[in-house]
């Protein structure tokens, strides 16, 4: 899709991409209701009647710990007359799913267990009326779920993206992130297409205009070279920096899988078509996005530290605000980007300088969704 517009300069998406509701309707239906998406973190679901019900694509999800301990997923709609069976985020209960519209009543394993005179019509198929299932793959320690009849390749699609970003397929196995703990969560409410976030995590062409703490800690993108612009590059720490820290202070010790080269090194990574991974030595952070409309998207991210280090109480602020205040200082940057989208000056979209020319290949990868 993308055009050459000069030797240097690429053309980006035009304008309506960003403010269209036709577009975003089909960005819905064909991106993510198609694909495998970040849910929910398992271990939020920490024991049997759990739940946590997610938004993804125009469905609401409901995810459930059962009893024996597995997880699953389902559409969040009552068989009986399509009321939404949970209203609530995050909830527990005790013995099964129940409607509040007409109490049809379902295991923790979508079967369908009651009914109000179910007893009265015999020749009604219990197991024809469960809750919708809908496809669940656990990797880095979340659930990720997919709508589509037939889902894609996880491997290729979800864990192939890591292997292409690192080059190298047991560099993220390596931080062992299915095995660390939550030490910190911020939910942001940005007011600007899911696209703007998605380009902005891409480049680094801004790092040097609007994230002064990066940029001490990570000296490189002060150059507007972001870490994805190559493959398997990892983004050195500053010489007088001890640590990923908002005042490159010490943080933790090494997670114990991460080798000597990715040491003293941050790595980021795109899932397409909404979570950014980004890996450091002693610790991950998770971002997924959810987008609600074509100028709203919700972002859960979520700071991962070795268990230890959480269970000791220790204060992980100085760990966490680095990355807080690129999140507030990427998101305000979209924020003020996406009133522009509809201008007629944007009505061509922009362009793409060399450093960002990499974020074609991810405005090529859209059209050809859109047109599937």
């Amino acid at each position: 899709m993308t055009t050459e517009v000069s030797a240097s300069l690429l053309a980006t998406l035009p304008g309506h991409y960003y403010t269209d509701p036709d577009v975003f309707g089909q960005e819905q239906e064909r991106v993510f209701e198609a694909l495998w998406c970040c849910a929910v973190r398992a271990a939020d679901l920490d024991r049997a009647g759990a739940y946590r019900t997610v938004r993804i694509g125009r469905e609401s999800v409901l995810i459930t710990r059962s009893r024996d301990g597995a997880l699953r997923a389902f559409l969040n709609v009552c068989r009986h007359r399509g009321a939404r069976l949970c209203a609530d985020e995050a909830g527990e209960v005790r013995r099964g799913l129940q409607c509040p519209y007409h109490a049809w009543t379902y295991g923790l394993d979508g079967r369908l267990l009651a009914a109000p005179n179910l007893t009265r019509m015999p020749d009604v198929d219990r197991s024809a009326y469960g809750l919708v299932e809908v496809a669940l793959r656990e990797w880095l320690g979340y659930a990720w779920v997919c709508l589509a009849d037939e889902p894609p390749s996880f491997e290729a699609t979800v864990i192939g993206a890591a292997v292409e970003r690192l080059g190298d397929p047991a560099a993220i196995e390596r931080y062992r992130t299915e095995d660390l703990a939550l030490g910190h969560r911020v939910r942001y409410d940005v007011r600007a297409n899911w696209k703007l976030i998605v380009e902005n995590f891409m480049e680094c062409y801004h790092c040097a205009t609007i994230h002064p703490e990066l940029t001490e800690v990570l000296p490189e993108f002060a150059e507007g070279f972001a870490a994805q612009y190559y493959v398997g590059h990892g983004a050195a720490f500053g010489d007088e920096v001890d640590g990923f820290t908002v005042d490159g202070s010490a943080g933790f010790g090494r997670l114990p899988g991460v080798s000597e080269g990715q040491d003293r090194r941050y790595y980021a990574i795109t899932v397409k078509p909404a979570v950014f991974v980004n890996l450091v030595p002693d610790h991950v952070i998770l971002h997924r996005m959810f987008p609600l409309a074509v100028d709203r998207t919700v972002v859960e991210c979520d700071w991962l530290y070795a268990p230890d280090v959480v269970a000791s109480g220790a204060d992980v602020t100085k760990s966490a605000e680095l990355f807080h205040r690129v999140n507030e200082q990427d998101f305000a940057a979209c924020e003020r980007t996406q009133p522009a989208m509809g201008s007629r000056a944007y009505r061509d979209g922009g362009v793409l300088v060399p450093t960002e020319h990499h974020i074609g290949v991810f405005h090529d990868w859209l059209v050809r969704r859109l047109a599937a």
